[in-house]
C-alpha cells in the first residue's frame, strides 16, 4: 500500500529536533506553574502522520521543536520516531534523573548504570462499529546497575526513585483528561470527552513557522536502524496493521538508557511492535538536551494527534488540517527537585482546532474516538505499576 502524504520531514531544511531561539516571537508561553513544571504543547499535522510539536517548559524557560512520524504499519516514511518514542524515553530519562539525584542525597556511588524499559499498550475492537479503544499496561524496568547496596536495600532505593518521578503522577489512580473543541474557528461544546471550564484558547495557526533553531552541533534524534526482533505475545508487524478495522493487538516500544560521559542521557528507542526503526534520543535536564518532561508532553499531543489521522483516514472523513495546544502539570521530582515526596502530576488539559467540512456532531466524535483510542490518555486513565527487575553488573 502506498505511504500516506509527503515525506514533508525528509523534505524540510531544518534538523528534526532543535532548541528554538526565538520563542517569544513565535509566540508560545508556558502555563502558570503550579505545581512545579508546566509544560505548553502544541502540534500540528504534517502530512499523513508527520506531525510538528513545540514544547515550552515553564521551570526550564526553554523551548523544543520536535516531529514524529510511523512506520510501515501506518504506512508512514519513517522519517522520526514514533510518538510513543517520546513518552518512553522520556520516562527512562526521569527515572535515571531520579536514581542518580537520589543516590548523591544518600551518598551512594553508582559506578555503573543502564536502565532498560519496556512500555506496553493494547487496541481493541472495531473503529467501524466504535468500539474500538486503547490500554495500557504496567511497566518493566531492568536496572542494571554496580554499586555496594545489599539486594533489599537497593530494591527499595529503586522503588523510592522511580515513585520520586513527576510521571508518576499520572500513573497512580485514574486520571481523566479535559478538552476544548474548535471547529472552523468556532468553539463547539464536547460530547462525551470531559469539557475545561475555561474559553477555548487562540488558535497557534501557521506560527510554528516561525521557529529558528538556536545554534548548536548536537544530533538530538537519529536513526538507528531495524529494532532486534523479539516475541511479542499479541504483536503485530505487518505494513498498514494499524489500519485494520478489526483489532486486537499488543504494543511494546522500548528504551534503553546510558548516562555518557559529558552528563547527557543517551537512549535507544526500541519498536518491537509494531515492529520497526529504531531511534536515538538525547536528554538532560541542563538545557543541551531535550529534558525529560518535554520529551514526555510531546509524547503525549503526538499520539492523540495520530489518533485523529487514524480515525479519519479509516473512515474517509475531511479533515485536512488540525492543531492541538495541551498543557501538562508536574510536581518537581522527589529526589532532583529536593521534595523528598512522589511525584505528581495534574490532569491533562488540550485544546482542539479542527478544520473540516463534516458536521459539528461528526467534529465532536472525531474528539471522542481519538480520546478513547489514544495509548497515553490510557496511560493517565489506568493505575499504573513500573515493574522492577535488578541485575548486578
Amino acid at each position: 500500500m502506498a505511504k500516506l502524504g509527503e515525506d514533508m520531514i525528509a523534505a524540510s531544511n531544518l534538523p528534526p529536533f532543535f532548541k528554538v531561539a526565538n520563542a517569544d516571537d513565535v509566540s508560545i508561553d508556558a502555563p502558570e506553574n503550579r505545581k512545579g513544571d508546566a509544560l505548553r504543547t502544541w502540534v500540528r499535522s504534517l502530512s499523513g502522520f508527520q506531525k510538528e510539536a513545540l514544547v515550552r517548559s515553564a521551570r526550564t524557560g526553554d523551548t523544543w521543536r520536535f516531529v514524529s512520524d510511523e512506520g510501515p504499519y501506518l504506512n508512514g516514511h519513517d522519517a522520526a520516531c514514533c510518538p510513543l518514542a517520546f513518552l518512553s524515553c522520556g520516562m527512562v530519562a526521569s527515572y535515571m534523573n531520579e536514581i542518580i539525584a537520589l543516590a548523591e542525597i544518600r551518598g551512594i556511588e553508582i559506578r555503573k548504570l543502564k536502565l532498560v524499559q519496556d512500555n506496553y499498550y493494547t487496541m481493541t475492537g472495531s473503529m467501524m462499529k466504535r468500539t474500538m479503544v486503547g490500554g495500557a499496561e504496567n511497566i518493566e524496568l531492568r536496572v542494571e546497575i554496580d554499586c555496594d547496596l545489599d539486594d533489599a536495600a537497593l530494591h527499595q532505593f529503586l522503588i523510592e526513585a522511580t515513585y520520586a518521578s513527576p510521571l508518576n503522577g499520572l500513573m497512580r489512580g485514574q486520571i481523566e483528561s479535559y478538552f476544548k473543541l474548535g471547529k472552523n474557528g468556532t468553539e463547539l461544546p464536547t460530547a462525551h470527552a470531559l469539557e475545561l471550564d475555561t474559553p477555548l484558547f487562540p488558535d497557534p495557526g501557521n506560527h510554528f513557522a516561525k521557529a529558528v533553531a538556536e545554534p548548536g552541533d548536537l544530533e538530538f534524534m537519529s536513526k538507528v536502524g531495524p529494532t532486534p526482533k523479539k516475541n511479542v505475545s499479541g504483536g503485530t508487524a505487518t505494513n498498514a496493521s494499524s489500519l485494520s478495522d478489526e483489532q486486537n493487538r499488543r504494543l511494546n516500544i522500548g528504551a534503553v538508557a546510558v548516562l555518557r560521559e559529558d552528563g547527557i542521557k543517551e537512549i535507544q528507542q526500541m519498536q518491537y511492535s509494531p515492529y520497526g526503526t529504531s531511534f536515538k534520543l538525547l536528554s538532560s535536564e541542563d538545557g543541551r538536551a531535550p529534558d525529560a518532561n518535554t520529551l514526555i508532553s510531546a509524547g503525549i499531543g503526538f499520539c492523540f494527534m495520530t489518533q485523529f489521522g487514524r480515525f479519519v483516514s479509516m473512515l474517509k472523513l475531511d479533515l485536512p488540517d488540525y492543531r492541538i495546544v495541551q498543557d501538562t502539570h508536574f510536581s518537581l521530582g522527589g529526589a532532583s527537585g529536593g521534595t523528598g515526596k512522589a511525584g505528581e502530576a495534574d490532569p491533562i488539559e488540550t485544546h482542539v482546532y479542527l478544520e473540516t467540512t463534516e458536521s459539528d456532531e461528526t467534529a465532536q466524535e472525531m474528539l471522542d474516538i481519538s480520546e478513547k483510542t489514544c495509548f497515553l490518555h490510557a496511560f493517565c486513565k489506568t493505575d499504573l505499576k513500573t515493574k522492577l527487575k535488578v541485575v548486578r553488573l
